[in-house]
């Protein structure tokens, strides 16, 4: 049997990325404003501040922009800064840096993960891809700059739906790195794929068992759920969506009070849109603060301000990397 053909890209695409300093918290000086002076280098710099829903509530309110992992990419896009600071995880600052090579992009925390990320290293992606030839790659933006260049179309969990729909239907299609949501996918469109075993660790923990117990306590109220979150909490939802799908849910749909099934940094958006109403997040079975990403809350105020100081950690990809990995977001741009 003849060896698959050796990709080019091989040479370069790292197993994880490479780590960064630790942010140097000693040396702010504790007496600063840090809200003034993140204010105040944003201008000196020409610097656009993005924060996901996730983030703390102050860094939210620092921001240019909040939302989606996409959305502030293309944001970043549109405005005329020089430097972009992303307040969220790695892979989406490097997805910044993707639709944005002429700019310097920086994170709070380079070690402000992903466990979808992590679960897909960019060896195994490849064979996978190698072990399905002539099957089409639908992987979810949640995912390294170096798996995205494997990929053949990037989605969101606001588009997969639509594109999933546009695949022919003689073609296999294998989804990584959420099975969740590639499962919800599947149901919802009919389409068979093959998933990768990849799932968000906060998504995963909700309890079946808490919803049970919420609903039967407040019959009135409406369950907004994340795809991501598994088929035993989704059967209960009354909406299921992406983070901005589910804000624009709870925060529009007749009713009162709403349970939240997805990280909860998204309330404090949820209570300045709609103050009159109620959002309970669901709790995990182990009564841990599961229902909060351990990535998104390594960013702080120091360190934000620590990376427009300094402008580092800053996201730096080999442009063959980097090239690859905008064909499956263009594409992605195209179909949705």
């Amino acid at each position: 049997m003849n060896s698959p053909p050796v990709d080019p890209l091989t040479p370069v695409v790292p197993l994880l990325p490479p780590r960064a300093p630790a942010p140097d918290l000693a040396s702010v000086d504790p007496t600063l404003d840090l809200e003034d002076e993140i204010r105040r280098l944003k201008r000196q710099k020409n610097a656009v501040l993005l924060a996901h829903y996730y983030q703390e509530e102050e860094i939210q309110d620092l921001a240019d922009f909040v939302g989606d992992s996409l959305d502030l990419s293309r944001n970043a896009q549109k405005s005329e800064a020089s430097l972009i600071a992303f307040a969220g995880v790695r892979f989406m600052a490097e997805t910044a840096k993707i639709l944005n090579p002429t700019r310097k992009v920086v994170l709070p925390d380079y070690e402000a993960g992903c466990s979808l990320e992590s679960s897909a290293p960019p060896e195994a992606f490849r064979r996978w891809r190698e072990a399905h030839p002539g099957a089409v790659s639908l992987t979810y933006i949640n995912c390294s700059a170096a798996v995205k260049a494997l990929s053949d179309i990037i989605v969101t969990s606001s588009n997969a739906e639509k594109i999933v729909r546009s695949i022919p239907p003689d073609k296999e299609i294998l989804f990584a790195p959420d099975r969740h949501l590639g499962a919800w996918l599947a149901q919802k469109t009919g389409r068979p794929m093959i998933l990768w075993p990849g799932a968000c660790i906060v998504h995963e923990q909700f309890s079946e068992r808490e919803i049970v117990k919420l609903k039967a306590k407040h019959p009135d109220a409406l369950l907004a759920a994340h795809p991501e979150c598994p088929e035993s909490i989704l059967r209960y939802a009354d909406h299921v969506g992406s983070t901005r799908s589910i804000l624009n849910y709870v925060t529009t749909a007749p009713g009162k009070m709403f349970l939240i099934a997805t990280e909860e940094g998204i309330l404090h958006q949820m209570k300045k849109l709609a103050p009159d109403r109620e959002f309970i997040p669901i709790p995990p079975d182990n009564g841990c603060r599961c229902n909060e990403c351990p990535f998104m809350k390594l960013n702080t105020l120091e360190k934000l301000y620590l990376c427009l100081r300094d402008e580092r950690p800053e996201i730096v990809l080999p442009e063959e990397i980097r090239a690859a990995a905008e064909k499956p977001l263009l594409r992605m741009l195209e179909l949705s």
